[in-house]
């Protein structure tokens, strides 16, 4: 899709009947009601309105819908909605808008659960995806739409459970020569209770006058290796919560059979044995899950110098191109490990109904289903 997508028919589930066209107000201009129209085709077109459960006719009932949500995007990233690139206007309206739709119905899905004064959690939304390719953005706009949309929502990345610098080090003393546990990323380098005291009080925020902080991690310091970032920086989260948008590279990676990972690579069996304790402190919480599918995990790397590109653009310390080389070279093996089992199975516990991946190409836009 980069550049120069091909543009396909969205299926149509409804065959013999016609389609309603786009609702538009009877105030309006040729030009916008054209307008409107070619971008009802234009979101039909998209790989993921028929993964997300919308015929022609349902995108034509919610096209108003599509309208806000695209307005409030563009305004998030500054964008004149009526100029809208190629590129930008799939990111809006083929994977940002219908991964949100899914949300929103799967919020709704959860609290119909529950009856009229009961004590709702929130929604925890598991969103899985290797790094660099877009995850971060997606999940801000998701919580950016769900708070214009007036549900409380809030953030969090398994980034923010990384064990402190200090203990990091520890961590690699304990574990001499295994490059996987030097740094910062694979299984062990978490503070798993931390993550379970904090998801734990995060999905009891379920009255007014309620609330926490959650906590931050600092990926510039110490020259790039991070730290956790100190609480006094650490945001505010106010009850009633309806959403917790759960981010990470590696959520719902499940441990594999010892011979598996050593094939791989044989500094992977310490990891894999990590691995056993991760379910019941992070996917055992998450109800609805977000996999982002790559088809070759080596994308990883371009994907990740981006990144520090764009923080040392900012003024921030980032890790140099051999840094970086070094680093996602510690992440690499569990992707080879791991990634095939999550892609063919899903994530422990997660229910198709509750369950939507996506796959992306290298420009990190949805392509249709492998």
């Amino acid at each position: 899709m980069d550049g120069n997508p091909t543009f396909l028919s969205c299926p149509d589930h409804s065959p013999g009947r016609a389609l309603a066209p786009p609702r538009v107000t009877p105030s309006s201009s040729p030009a916008l009601v054209a307008s409107v129209k070619d971008l009802y085709d234009f979101i039909c077109s998209g790989p993921l309105v028929d993964r997300i459960g919308y015929t022609k006719e349902k995108v034509a009932e919610s096209i108003d819908r599509w309208l806000r949500c695209g307005s409030q995007i563009a305004r998030l990233f500054r964008l004149n909605e009526l100029q809208l690139s190629e590129a930008e206007k799939v990111r809006i309206y083929h994977f940002y808008i219908p991964v949100f739709l899914w949300c929103e119905d799967q919020v709704t899905e959860h609290r119909a659960k529950y009856k009229e004064g009961d004590d709702i959690p929130p929604l925890v939304i598991g969103v899985s995806a290797p790094q660099g390719s877009g995850k971060t953005t997606l999940v801000f706009t998701l919580d950016y739409l769900f708070r214009v949309a007036g549900r409380n929502s809030t953030t969090l990345s398994i980034d923010d459970f990384y064990l402190t610098a200090k203990e990091q080090n520890e961590l690699r003393d304990r574990n001499p020569g295994n490059a996987l546990l030097e740094l910062r990323g694979n299984a062990g380098s978490h503070d798993l209770q931390f993550s379970v005291e904090t998801l734990e009080s995060l999905t009891k925020l379920t009255k007014e006058g309620m609330k926490m902080k959650v906590p931050r991690y600092d990926k510039s310091a110490f020259g790039g290796r991070g730290d956790r970032a100190d609480p006094s920086v650490w945001p505010d989260v106010e009850g009633p919560l309806e959403v917790i948008l759960f981010e990470g590279w590696m959520l719902g990676f499940k441990p594999l059979p010892n011979e598996v990972v050593k094939a791989v690579d044989p500094q992977l069996e310490v990891v894999n044995k990590n691995l056993e304790a991760y379910y019941n402190a992070w996917d055992r919480f998450i109800e609805s899950w977000i996999v982002i599918k790559i088809r070759e995990p080596n994308c990883v790397f371009q994907w990740r110098l981006q990144a520090e590109i764009a923080m040392r653009a900012d003024g921030k310390p980032g890790m140099s191109d051999e840094e970086v080389m070094d680093f996602v070279s510690r992440y690499l093996p569990a992707y080879h490990a791991y990634l095939p089992t999550l892609y063919k199975e899903g994530p422990n516990g997660s229910k198709p109904e509750q369950l939507l991946v996506i796959d992306i190409d290298e420009g990190r836009n949805p392509l249709w289903g492998s």
